[in-house]
């Protein structure tokens, strides 16, 4: 049902705030009795203004030109009321307000996004997903000021072009803090965070439309590296008189045997513990990345370990299952870990994860099904990032086997087949047939040998050659009967 309003507009100044006999200008819209006022950033002098009309008094300039630009406003509004009747949207005289000073149609800038996005996602992303948010924030405000030499845009400037350009930038960017440039991979997760914000805008309207629709990101698909079974031995056997080196090395092969992330294992506690299907105690919990139920049985390592630590004073304070240590930390430690092993590989907590699905699993024969619900993946195609293992696996068991055979092959020197006999000779009527080239020896009676004879058959104790009844048999050169 169309809406009923009724509205009214009328310039109008306060005397009563005169200063220096001036007043200001200001437009009054009405709707349904509500008003809105306007201020039109103008001036006449307390005399030269016509309160009953709305103008100003007299033909001088001074007062043509405020009349003339009263005339301009009156338009507008009226427009802005049309253009609001129109679209069939509420009509009051704020929304006529809003309309002609442009404030319902309000332009939001790339950074005003950004700011936005970091401070609405602060509860729902973790500490260190937001903090990369923020790193892609800084590389965006470097980009602005060093390539487009602004502040910033408006998101109606963002086209196909600025992500394109702004790809360039990140790619040829030496950051003071880092040794060389960013890698592809790095390159795209920065671009792909612009894109989720940018995302978020086009779902609020913000923009009319997407500019990354024709972008294809392009990743390089990186092997992932993990611990070969010998190195993680040099690990387990390894002592440290250090107690923090001997939590990290704990930590680490808890993973291992798991294939927990480091936020999971520093948030698992007593709850995270119960019987699973088999009657052993299974490790129970949420990932924290994906929010993922996984459901993993406790290898009697894992197991162990959780019960070194059952007790510990810092696990009582923080009542989790092992004591607490920052990633960053951890990580560091782990280095000197390396080091101390003889592991050249550049080892970090992730690779702990890694090693639980190549080296503890699918190397072991566990299928990838399971090994993907172990890990909390929603798709299996996220552990296919491992099928090299599975590749290698295949390899081995293939070594494996062709040594087996080339150890059979070995023992015969040679083997020839000679079958020189002449299988039969026709006479007449008379058929001769070598015995030896249709039998094998193990036959018991007669009629087994007879029936291997080709073109032979034995219906109701008559012997047929070719559909012809035979009158003799010689057996050795001796009548036989069957």
């Amino acid at each position: 049902m169309q809406q009923q309003t009724n509205f009214n507009l009328l310039f109008w100044v306060n005397a009563s705030r005169a200063k220096n006999n001036l007043v200001s200008v200001y437009a009054r819209i009405t709707v349904n009795g509500k008003r809105a006022n306007i201020s039109l950033k103008r001036k006449v002098t307390v005399s030269e203004w016509n309160s009953n009309k709305g103008r100003a008094r007299g033909t001088k300039q001074e007062s043509r030109l405020l009349n003339r630009y009263l005339d301009n406003v009156k338009n507008r509004i009226y427009e802005a009321h049309q253009e609001l009747v129109k679209e069939k949207a509420y009509i009051c005289s704020q929304s006529i307000k809003a309309r002609f000073l442009g404030e319902d149609n309000e332009e939001y800038s790339l950074l005003t996004l950004v700011d936005y996005h970091n401070s609405q996602m602060s509860e729902s992303l973790s500490y260190g997903t937001l903090k990369n948010y923020f790193t892609t924030q800084k590389y965006i405000k470097l980009f602005l000021t060093k390539k487009r030499k602004t502040q910033d845009i408006y998101l109606s400037q963002l086209t196909y072009r600025f992500i394109i350009d702004f790809e360039k930038f990140l790619r040829s960017y030496s950051p003071e803090d880092h040794q060389k440039k960013m890698e592809n991979n790095t390159v795209m997760k920065h671009i792909q965070r612009l894109r989720k914000m940018v995302t978020l805008a086009y779902k609020m309207e913000w923009i009319d439309k997407d500019p990354f629709i024709k972008f294809k990101p392009t990743y390089i698909k990186n092997e992932r590296e993990f611990l070969r079974e010998d190195e993680l031995q040099k690990i387990i056997e390894r002592e440290f008189e250090i107690e923090r080196l001997t939590l990290v090395k704990d930590l680490f092969i808890f993973s291992c045997y798991t294939g927990l992330s480091y936020i999971d294992v520093m948030q698992l506690n007593e709850d995270n513990i119960a019987l699973g299907i088999d009657g052993g105690r299974w490790l129970i919990t949420n990932r924290q990345k994906t929010h993922n139920r996984v459901k993993i049985p406790l290898l009697p390592l894992a197991e162990m370990l959780i019960n070194k630590y059952r007790g510990h004073i810092k696990t009582k304070k923080t009542r989790t299952l092992f004591p607490n240590i920052s990633n960053q930390k951890l990580n560091s430690y782990l280095k000197e870990i390396a080091d101390l092993c003889k592991i050249k590989k550049n080892l970090t907590f992730h690779i702990a994860r890694h090693t639980f699905a190549t080296t503890i699993t699918l190397r072991n024969g566990v299928p990838i099904e399971t090994v993907s619900k172990l890990l909390g993946h929603t798709k299996i195609a996220t552990t296919q990032i491992y099928a090299k293992v599975i590749e290698r696996k295949v390899s081995d068991d293939m070594a494996s086997l062709r040594q087996k055979l080339n150890i059979k092959n070995e023992s015969l020197d040679e083997v020839v087949i000679n079958y020189k006999y002449q299988t039969l000779k026709k006479n007449k009527d008379t058929i001769t047939y070598n015995l030896k080239s249709f039998t094998n020896g193990n036959e018991f009676k007669m009629e087994d040998v007879i029936n291997k004879l080709p073109g032979v058959k034995i219906d109701e104790n008559v012997i047929k050659v070719q559909g012809k009844t035979v009158t003799k048999l010689l057996v050795e050169g001796k009548f036989s009967k069957v």
